[in-house]
């Protein structure tokens, strides 16, 4: 049939897809060993794996140098996925991958598309290579002087307010939640939602863990939960590692499981080796500072009770002082009261007796001098009786002289006193004489400094 339709020139298109595939296979007949990225990968409902086998261009965003379509049937994919297995399961297929595989090439008529059937894989190729990336990038960030850069940003004491980069959803964001949660301290916890592995999933995790600290936070916890080598390759990349390093706070690390140990566990603050770890990490450092709050507490309740107990010590010394002192002063007060009493009761008695001995001299004299006065009293009262007896009017009137009186009972004691026709009762020994004024006659009174007439009567008084 070749030869015929050789000699006739013109196939039929299953003609020659059938001798396409003849050609390939007699060139290739057997298996070959291809490497390269991983790209566009689809697991079809029927079991069987879908992908492409790129070689990149040069530089970021450039343009694949090739492309082979790869086939990975279900009963291949099943003895592939044995062979990852007895390997600890180290890698995933997925995008972005570096493999080494093993294939038939193959060409397919009914897409006309030569493709690579997958029949095995060679884990230790990805893995040498993944360490072969990650060996130069941290030689790269050791050259830098950017190692340890976020290890040298201050740990709060007290991270209370915390950021958290990673699959919200996650088994990884449930654990640390629950960590939170069960430690009941007053956690705010400032989540980022990003993927955590893929193609391209370096690039939003470095954008959280940017936006992260923008959010005032203590301490940024950056967490994914285990899987394959190829699963936490986004923390081996250089953009993840750089962001984590030029953070302006301390990052702690939680990825994977405790035999894995990626780039950013490399640059990060501290390193922990599952999510629960990271958050019991930070749980741990507010505890710690708990805990010396409460020594310190205990320490300075200790230091009171010494200090009450020196206290209590030296007052009860001054007690006992100022019991003894008060004790002997009392005593002292006691005798020179007693003594000063016994004084005043000696002086009170002899001042007694100076008083009574002063009493009755005070009451002898008195009684001397009231008999004295009395006598001189008898003596003017006998006076004034023989002078008052002299100077009686009714001696005077028995003796020839009268007492003149007005109509008003006034005594008449001058002759201005009265005029002509007042009536005037003139005042007798024996009796009244009741007569009217005639004539008033007024003498002028004779010179004090002369000596009366011998012929007047100095002592009588002209009735009219």
């Amino acid at each position: 049939m070749y030869d015929r339709r050789v000699n006739q020139g013109t196939f039929s298109v299953a003609e020659l897809c059938a001798l396409i595939r003849a050609a390939i296979e007699q060139t290739m007949p057997d298996d070959v060993w291809v490497e390269g990225e991983i790209s566009g990968l689809h697991r079809a409902r029927n079991g069987h794996v879908y992908f492409d086998l790129v070689e990149p261009g040069e530089g970021p965003g450039a343009a694949p140098v090739a492309t082979m379509p790869v086939v990975l049937f279900r009963e291949s994919r099943d003895r592939v996925n044995r062979l990852l297995k007895r390997h600890g399961d180290p890698i995933r297929m997925s995008d972005g991958v570096c493999v080494r595989i093993q294939g038939r090439v193959d060409y397919y008529p009914p897409s006309a598309r030569v493709q690579l059937r997958m029949s095995s894989i060679d884990p230790t190729y990805t893995l040498g290579k993944l360490a072969a990336d990650k060996d130069a990038l941290l030689a790269e960030l050791s050259a830098e002087g950017i190692l340890g850069a976020n290890a040298a940003q201050p740990l709060a004491p007290v991270p209370l307010r915390v950021g958290l980069v990673t699959s919200v959803g996650s088994a990884a964001h449930a654990d640390i939640s629950t960590v939170f949660k069960r430690a009941g301290m007053a956690f705010t916890v400032v989540e980022v939602d990003t993927p955590v592995q893929g193609s391209g999933a370096e690039l939003p995790v470095a954008a959280a863990i940017r936006a992260a600290q923008q959010a005032g936070i203590d301490v940024l916890l950056v967490a994914r939960g285990g899987g394959s080598k190829t699963d936490l390759a986004v923390f081996d990349h250089e953009v993840v590692a750089r962001a984590i390093a030029a953070a302006g706070v301390p990052v702690v690390t939680g990825i994977g499981h405790d035999i894995d140990r990626s780039v950013a566990d490399e640059v990060s603050h501290t390193a922990t080796t599952t999510p629960t770890a990271a958050a019991q990490f930070v749980v741990g450092r507010v505890q710690q500072w708990l805990d010396r709050l409460g020594d310190h507490e205990r320490s300075l309740v200790a230091a009171g009770r010494r200090a009450v107990q020196r206290a209590d010590q030296r007052v009860e010394t001054v007690r006992s002082s100022v019991a003894v002192s008060t004790a002997n002063t009392l005593d002292r007060g006691d005798r020179l009261l007693a003594a000063r009493c016994s004084r005043l009761v000696r002086t009170a008695r002899s001042s007694q007796r100076r008083a009574v001995g002063q009493i009755a001299h005070a009451v002898a004299r008195l009684e001397v001098a009231q008999r004295h006065g009395l006598t001189t009293a008898v003596r003017r009262v006998d006076a004034v009786e023989a002078q008052v007896r002299a100077l009686d009017p009714a001696l005077a009137l028995a003796r020839g002289w009268s007492i003149t009186r007005d109509g008003n009972g006034r005594v008449v004691r001058s002759a201005t006193g009265v005029e002509s026709g007042d009536v005037v009762t003139t005042q007798l020994a024996d009796g009244d004489l009741t007569s009217t004024i005639t004539a008033a006659t007024h003498r002028t009174k004779p010179n004090k400094a002369r000596r009366p007439d011998s012929t007047q009567d100095a002592t009588s008084e002209e009735a009219t």
